[in-house]
């Protein structure tokens, strides 16, 4: 009977500190958040970017901690302009996105390897001002 109760307690210990950690996450809002050179479509379990001259996607869960902030791990798929051949593949890499919402707005770092990193700022609600690559 003590082993039992002793295992009770931890699974309810468990629980509890489960309960506590996911109680602090929350999700970004679905839909579509714009800023200039990029827009995002937050959908249930992923999100979609576009960029001028790129693209990538973001793979869920797409949450934010108790103080708005959110690490997310992607890719980026960087795009030309002009003519490309027919068997031509673009090519991923993987990409971290940091940043931050507050309300209405969301500030998102892009983080490549290799590379500088890029900040935006975006609105919920608002498509983004986009100059795609011709």
């Amino acid at each position: 009977m003590r082993h039992e109760m002793r295992g009770i307690h931890i699974l309810v210990v468990f629980f509890l500190i489960s309960c506590a950690g996911t109680a602090d996450m929350q999700r970004i809002p679905i839909g579509v958040w714009g800023g200039e050179h990029i827009n995002i479509e937050v959908a249930e379990k992923s999100a979609s970017i576009e960029y001028d001259c790129a693209h990538g996607v973001i793979e869920g869960p797409l949450v934010v901690d108790a103080n708005g902030r959110f690490k997310l791990r992607g890719t980026h798929t960087p795009e030309r302009g002009g003519p490309i051949r027919a068997d031509e593949q673009p090519r991923s890499h993987p990409a971290n996105y940091e940043g931050s919402i507050s309300g209405n707005k969301m500030t998102l770092t892009l983080k490549l390897e290799g590379a500088d990193d890029e900040t935006f700022t975006l609105e919920k609600g608002k498509q983004g001002e986009l100059f795609k690559c011709k």
